[in-house]
């Protein structure tokens, strides 16, 4: 186990700059890039995410809003995992992700992630 003491340096807990994120992360094809700190410490950081076009991603469904529902849940119950709530927020244009759910009756979209096809014929309309 790791020493979490006192004089344990923080920065040994951030990812280096060759560190991957899981394909299932968002941000997995963001680029990693070094700050050089005035004592010569490189400290590794993730470049800006620029989020997808949302018109340009695949739909999978369009979800009715009901009471209590929450992006978590709506990505295992269409996505398969609650981690991938972010791809719901990503197929809908809007600054706030708790935007999405907070009104009973308004429709998101359920899209792929940006690069990857959707089927044929498929106009997303599905929940």
């Amino acid at each position: 186990m790791a020493d979490t003491g006192s004089t344990a340096d923080p920065l040994a807990a951030v990812p280096t700059a060759t560190t991957t994120y899981p394909r299932t992360s968002r941000y997995h094809d963001t680029p990693v890039a070094v700050h050089t700190g005035p004592d010569g410490r490189e400290i590794p950081y993730l470049r800006r995410r620029l989020l997808p076009d949302p018109a340009g991603l695949s739909g999978i469904a369009e979800h009715t809003v009901s009471a209590g529902d929450r992006l978590d849940l709506l990505a295992h119950r269409y996505l398969g995992s609650a981690d991938q709530w972010w791809q719901i927020a990503d197929a809908n244009p809007v600054l706030d992700p708790g935007d999405l759910t907070r009104t009973p009756g308004r429709r998101i979209r359920v899209a792929f992630p940006a690069g990857v096809p959707g089927v044929v014929g498929d106009g997303g309309a599905h929940g």
